[in-house]
């Protein structure tokens, strides 16, 4: 048997990136899955349509999605957007925006997904943070805030969910190789210049693969982590962590 057979997951942002890798590496360790995005048709699992930043629209697509998988036992949070900039680089209602959907985004989901996790005996919740939140990266001001609040909610969300039997971690890639990036990189003046840039901020000499931050997400989500609760592991190529010398 499968490490996740029996068990049910949600995944949002599940159309593309790093979603679509742990929505894919969830089904082929046995669980069943269900993706939650702006447009699942890019996903080859069931998909409900649901915008992070509409109540109303978070509370009937988790609804749906649970009503088809029958239950719930994983729920990764992983829908975001991006920003670039320093703190003069977007306006009041730029602001408003990435936080609604990369923080209060995960509450809405969240919170909707609440009664029917309490219901599991393999509870578990896995949003995705960034090295953003613990590291200073310029022209991230924005996207870094909202990263920062998304590190501080999964520990109070740990804190608050440990006795119902509802764990709760977060995984902090680094620079991934993702469409998001690839259409930030396609916008630069010289795109080959600042993929080279990229790579080289990481210690390892390249991008991390949406692979590789669905393979933290699937352990997290297991039922082999079932004393792992309130931790943000690290993706980053050692960037976090690591201070080289230059060549």
């Amino acid at each position: 048997m499968s490490e996740l057979d029996g068990l049910t997951a949600l995944i949002t942002g599940g159309g593309s990136g790093i979603g679509l890798a742990a929505a894919t590496l969830l089904s082929a360790r046995g669980a069943s899955v269900a993706v939650l995005d702006l447009d699942p048709s890019g996903a080859p699992f069931p998909g409900f349509a649901g915008d992070v930043s509409d109540d109303a629209s978070v509370r009937a697509a988790v609804a749906a999605a649970i009503e088809h998988l029958g239950g719930l036992d994983i729920l990764v949070n992983n829908a975001g957007i991006g920003a670039a900039g320093t703190v003069e680089g977007n306006d009041d209602a730029e602001w408003h925006r990435v936080f609604d959907v990369n923080v209060v985004g995960m509450v809405r989901v969240t919170r909707a997904a609440l009664p029917a996790l309490r219901r599991s005996t393999h509870a578990a919740i896995v949003n995705t943070c960034s090295i953003a939140a613990t590291a200073g990266i310029p022209e991230r001001a924005l996207y870094s805030a909202t990263k920062g609040a998304v590190l501080s909610l999964t520990m109070a969300m740990a804190a608050d969910h440990v006795r119902e039997g509802i764990r709760v971690n977060c995984v902090n890639p680094g620079t991934a190789d993702t469409p998001w990036v690839g259409r930030l990189l396609a916008a630069a003046a010289d795109p080959d210049t600042e993929r080279a840039a990229l790579q080289a901020r990481q210690p390892m000499g390249r991008l991390v693969s949406a692979e590789e931050v669905a393979l933290a997400i699937a352990y997290l989500a297991s039922p082999a982590a079932g004393s792992t609760t309130a931790v943000a592991v690290p993706v980053d190529g050692g960037m976090q962590n690591l201070r080289l010398r230059p060549e």
